[in-house]
C-alpha cells in the first residue's frame, strides 16, 4: 500500500527557498522513478522534476536551474530544493512515482508573496 507524506511547505518571498520532504512508503526509491509534481489553482497538476533509480535527475524547464530533486533510498524519503522562488511557484506540492501510482498525499502548500 502506498502511503505518501509531504511537509516543508510555507510562506516566502521571491527570491527565497524553501527544502520539501516527502516520506514515502510502498514504493521503492531504490529503482522507481520518483518525482515531485505540483498543482497551482485552476491549474492541472504538472511533474516539476524527476529522479530515476540510480539518480539521473529531470526538471521542466521552468523549474530548471532552481530547482534540485534528491532522494535517501535508505530512509524512502524524496527531497526538492527550491532556490530563487517566484510567485508562478506557488502552488500545493505533492510526491508520487513517475507515472503516479494513483494515491496522493496531502501535499504542502508552497506560497511565495512579498
Amino acid at each position: 500500500q502506498v502511503q505518501l507524506a509531504e511537509s516543508g511547505g510555507g510562506l516566502v518571498q521571491p527570491g527565497g527557498s524553501l527544502r520539501l520532504s516527502c516520506a514515502a512508503s510502498g514504493i521503492r526509491f531504490s529503482i522507481a522513478v520518483m518525482g515531485w509534481y505540483r498543482q497551482a489553482p485552476g491549474k492541472k497538476r504538472e511533474l516539476v522534476a524527476s529522479i530515476l533509480g540510480g539518480g539521473f535527475t529531470n526538471y521542466a524547464d521552468s523549474v530548471k536551474g532552481r530547482f534540485t530533486i534528491s532522494k535517501d533510498n535508505a530512509k524512502n524519503t524524496l527531497y526538492l530544493q527550491m532556490n530563487s522562488l517566484n510567485p508562478e511557484d506557488t502552488a500545493v506540492y505533492y510526491c508520487n512515482a513517475v507515472p503516479d501510482r494513483g494515491t496522493w498525499g496531502q501535499g504542502t502548500q508552497v506560497t511565495v508573496s512579498s
